[in-house]
């Protein structure tokens, strides 16, 4: 396991996030979890936009989540995004919520793929395509 920690991000739960039992939405989770991704891809890419220039996206395949503590209203949550590259088409990030007072609220994994927005398919090598984008993988992956 790397001792460096993964990128992360504050977030404050607001009132129109709850649902009627006056926790967290389901869903919400998962839109955390996707400004976490954003957010530690626009880091990694500096502020530019190198992948999309090349008319290449990340695409979400799936997901899967694990709840394990409830999140209330005006909690100021952390979500973290760490990459796990591999061989293939494919890629992992993990997502863990954690609350104020590092107790984890859930966990999220994600397939993801980089998609060419023409052919609409796969690109291979997405750790590749990332690194000669001038990503720094550092941001995305305490594996790198």
């Amino acid at each position: 396991m790397s001792e460096r920690e993964p990128f992360r991000i504050q977030i404050k739960v607001r009132m129109y996030e709850l649902d009627m039992l006056g926790h967290l939405n389901h869903a919400v989770y998962h839109s955390y979890c996707e400004v976490a991704r954003i957010e530690g891809l626009a880091k990694a890419a500096g502020g530019a936009t190198p992948i999309e220039e090349q008319h290449i996206a990340p695409v979400l395949l799936a997901s899967t989540i694990t709840y394990r503590r409830e999140i209330r209203m005006g909690e100021t949550v952390e979500v973290t995004a760490d990459a796990t590259f591999g061989p293939g088409k494919t890629f992992q990030i993990e997502h863990r919520i954690y609350k104020a007072d590092g107790t984890v609220s859930a966990e999220l994994v994600c397939t993801i793929g980089l998609m060419d927005l023409a052919r609409r398919k796969l690109v291979d090598d997405p750790r590749g395509r990332f690194e000669r984008a001038g990503y720094d993988l550092k941001v995305l992956s305490t594996a790198e």
